[in-house]
């Protein structure tokens, strides 16, 4: 081992070190942040850093549950933690990664495995709080755990990069061997994260590090084409746009001079000089070429051979990922799906949330050190079966933990439903030609793709969308039932035009007429037989066409009617076709699958999780600003225009370990005809800073989409400021061809 891959307790030279107690915390009465890309999105700086330091949240499953839960556990474990500001990692090319490392402090006489996060969201100051919230809790129960920022990201030393390149997992696999051979590690290595992190963890364990033995990936995919925040069902979601802008406005910000010293303005200016126009970019890809195909696992799930934990929610835009990946995986798998969004099982919203940090203990301790915590003799797929859907506002879903041992579940029955002229029958009926003409302002029901907050962002009542598709109602359910899986839907149709689009949705409507959504999907039609090389569909021809809507589990009650809801548009999670689709659906040969699961009588005999708790945080202080603002939908009648505006007023926060001021605001809006599909229109702008002492520094983004039936119109902008002096500045005006979308 050459003298520079080693680095010894006395030799990490800290930039500031905190001894952790290893002692219980009190009880705390505001939650801590969750961080992940939706979160960086929505709020990121300013709402990653607004958590206090007042300790651990408790959230219980409700009285019985809490009643049979184990006693929770002493909220840190045994062994003091030391917590080293800075560490520097080589690279084989000289390039240095920047991590924050957390030790027992006995770890040179007593070695311990070693878990990383790694992610580009600067561990000095944007995950700060919520690494806090993890990693000195791991640490005290015998953990050596780092979070490294990606090269060219927070404090690291390289250029900024676009997601997922080979780079960045050459450099995963270079600082797992890193830490492997480090005298206070025993040598074996875990990776966990969620969403970029979750990412990491899969693609890096794809390389297949020797030392890696074990991840946790908690709200990710398996295929970054068609399951992640680009182009769903191959068409374009907004999501894109919105992730697209704060991934171009992350990668202008410097690194921290506290770290690196007085050569930040150096790094800072190569950064911006080097930065791409990641959402341009992503445009020329339209299709599941090799730029997706890189870094999806799917494309070869035999590469990953360590155990593997999938983790995520209901509400989150992921979950499809987990069955998935329990199906295509052969190496040691385990799924877990709870009712929350995109956010850690202990922080989950909408609850109940659960104790995550004990269940990730367990799967550690027996992948990491060899104990039998009895994790891998439970079933391999467990969830949160659900009696009624997150709908807005709506803060705890009601339901019951259920399990199959394996995935898919032999004990899962497809139920055959047809749609006909009458609605969804158990019988096919005689064929009716139903014809839907365009709106394009279809979907503002459930505008979202990723709903991280459901008091702004969960779905809505149906009924307005309903009123404007082709709709199929059973007669009222004499019986309830539960799926767990993916309905499918078949559909004999037509168009007349060569692109369309199609939004399916499966709705449970009470005999009031409140109509919920339970599960969706959409596609791109010229898509229907290749993602890679799509065909442009043929006006007026009639083509049978296969989809399979989002995975599941919920509780269709007695007296309450399906409902198959079927549209050429769906403002604004996907933007729209060229031009106004007309569909035909022939009714009585059309189908719906539904995945009926039967009673399980061993679900009752689950181990229960414990009550949830998030870790206390070094906390921050509220300079100014407010927590967020609701999305407005504002409908002009003479124009027939729907306008979505999501705004965040300035807000101003300052970390109390380090005294840095984090600045963030965003401002986005979205506009569309209802007779039109060109006039969608998209501005956004958002800003971030920070300041401390000297170091005063403020990054600003645009970015504007137009588009017409042959073209998208992007134009991308940055500017950075030091002392309110502008430094630097570009655009991107770039006009990208439509192809087939």
């Amino acid at each position: 081992m050459s003298e520079s891959m080693k680095t010894d307790l006395p030799h990490l030279t800290p930039s500031r070190t905190d001894e952790i107690q290893g002692k219980p915390s009190g009880l705390g009465l505001e939650r801590q942040p969750s961080i992940s890309r939706r979160d960086f999105v929505q709020a990121t700086n300013a709402l990653l850093v607004s958590a206090s330091a007042v300790g651990p949240i408790v959230s219980m499953l409700g009285a019985a549950a809490a009643a049979a839960a184990p006693a929770a556990p002493a909220r840190m474990g045994p062994r003091k933690v030391r917590s080293i500001e800075n560490v520097w990692i080589p690279m084989p090319d000289g390039v240095k990664i920047a991590a924050r490392l957390w030790l027992p402090e006995d770890a040179e006489q007593d070695p311990v495995p070693a878990i990383m996060d790694y992610i580009p969201y600067r561990k000095r100051d944007s995950t700060r709080l919520y690494d806090e919230t993890r990693m000195p809790y791991l640490a005290s129960y015998g953990y050596a755990c780092l979070r490294p920022d990606i090269r060219g990201a927070g404090d690291s030393e390289g250029l900024p990069l676009d997601e997922y390149v080979k780079q960045e997992q050459d450099d995963g696999v270079e600082i797992i061997g890193w830490l492997s051979k480090q005298s206070w590690c025993t040598g074996k290595v875990g990776q966990y994260g969620i969403s970029w992190g979750g990412f990491s963890a899969l693609q890096v364990a794809a390389r297949r590090p020797p030392a890696l033995k074990a991840i946790i990936t908690h709200c990710s995919t398996d295929d970054r084409y068609t399951d992640d925040a680009h182009y769903e069902g191959g068409c374009i979601i907004q999501d894109m746009f919105v992730w697209g802008a704060y991934h171009t406005l992350d990668g202008t910000r410097p690194p921290d001079p506290a770290i690196v010293g007085d050569r930040w303005r150096d790094m800072w200016m190569e950064r911006l000089n080097h930065l791409d126009f990641y959402v341009g970019n992503w445009f020329t890809h339209q299709h599941r070429d090799a730029f997706w195909k890189h870094a999806s696992v799917d494309e070869d799930y035999n590469q990953i051979t360590c155990a593997v934990y999938a983790v995520g929610g209901w509400v989150d835009a992921y979950n499809c990922a987990i069955p998935r990946m329990l199906a295509g995986l052969k190496c040691p798998r385990k799924g877990l799906i709870g009712p929350w969004s995109h956010n850690y099982p202990n922080e989950g919203v909408p609850g109940p949330a659960i104790d995550w940090l004990t269940e990730s203990l367990r799967w550690w301790d027996y992948w990491l050190k060899g104990v039998d915590t009895g994790i891998m003799d439970e079933p391999m797929y467990r969830v949160w079966m659900q009696n009624e859907e997150a709908t807005l506002g709506k803060h705890e879903v009601s339901g019951r933990w259920v399990a199959e041992d394996i995935w898919p579940s032999p004990r899962i029955k497809a139920s055959k439903h047809y749609l006909t002229a009458a609605g969804v029958e158990m019988r096919p009926g005689v064929e009716v030609a139903k014809i839907l003409k365009p709106r394009q302002t279809v979907g503002m029901t459930a505008p979202h793709w990723l709903a991280f907050n459901p008091d702004t962002e969960a779905p809505t009542d149906q009924r307005i969308d309903d009123a404007r598709s082709l709709t199929f109602d059973s007669e009222p359910l004499k019986e309830g039932f539960e799926i767990l899986g993916a309905p499918l839907v078949t559909l004999d149709l037509s168009v007349d035009k060569p692109v369309a689009f199609l939004a399916v949705r499966l709705n449970e409507v009470e005999p009031t007429g409140e109509s919920t959504r339970i599960t969706y999907a959409v596609l791109n039609l010229t898509q229907r037989d290749s993602r890679e090389f799509p065909t442009a569909l043929e006006p007026g021809k009639r083509y049978r066409i296969r989809i399979q809507l989002r995975d599941r589990a919920h509780v269709f009650k007695a007296s309450n009617r399906l409902r198959v809801a079927v549209s050429t548009t769906y403002w604004p999670l996907i933007w729209p076709s060229p031009e106004p689709v007309t569909l035909t659906v022939y009714a009585g040969k059309s189908e719906l699958e539904l995945p009926v699961r039967p009673p399980r009588s061993a679900d009752a005999t689950l181990r229960p999780f414990g009550a949830a708790f998030v870790p206390d945080s070094s906390g921050s202080t509220v300079i100014e600003g407010s927590v967020g603002e609701p999305k407005v939908f504002e409908w002009n009648v003479a124009t027939k225009t729907l306008t979505e505006i999501n705004k965040r007023s300035p807000q101003r926060k300052r970390l109390n370990a380090t005294g840095t001021e984090v600045l963030y605001s965003g401002r986005q809006v979205l506009a569309i005809r209802d007779d039109d599909p060109t006039s969608a229109t998209l501005d956004s702008e958002y800003t971030t800073g920070f300041k401390r002492d000297d170091w005063d520094v403020r990054m600003d983004t645009a970015l504007r989409m137009r588009l017409t039936k042959s073209e998208f119109l992007l134009v991308g902008e940055i500017k950075a400021y030091e002392h309110d002096k502008e430094v630097f500045s570009k655009v991107w005006d770039r006009k990208i061809p439509r192809m087939l979308l």
